[in-house]
């Protein structure tokens, strides 16, 4: 982690995107809005994020692409997450301009979800 603080010092950057893919979670977890708002409270104080405003989380769509998203602004940018209820899977994205810890977000996630396996990819925005 310290080396990627020093890459994101270095190149001056604005910001930074965490895009988390989290397979085989439990399906009572994804599907349920009381638990993802508490993989959103979590998951900010994981990886050290205030809040803004409230959490939205909505179910919609249609067949096989109903299923919940949700948002939450966090003071340094904010948090989106979409979820495959067909199968079992989580697409989250974190963005800020404060740095953080990728492989942080990702192991939360994954121990919240009880996912089977997952990745992170991070990219810095200048």
């Amino acid at each position: 982690m310290d080396s990627l603080k020093e890459e994101y010092d270095e190149h001056q950057c604005w910001g930074m995107v965490a895009s988390i893919d989290l397979y085989g979670c439990d399906p009572q977890l994804i599907s349920n809005p009381a638990s993802i708002q508490q993989l959103i409270d979590g998951l900010c104080a994981s990886i050290d994020m205030k809040k803004f405003g409230q959490s939205l989380i909505q179910r919609f769509a249609e067949g096989t692409l109903e299923g919940y998203s949700a948002m939450q602004f966090i003071e340094t940018s904010s948090i989106t997450m979409h979820f495959d209820e067909t199968k079992n899977r989580a697409f989250i994205d974190v963005f800020s301009c404060k740095f953080f810890a990728p492989t942080m977000a990702e192991n939360f996630t994954k121990k919240f979800l009880k996912a089977t396996d997952s990745k992170v990819t991070h990219y810095f925005r200048h």
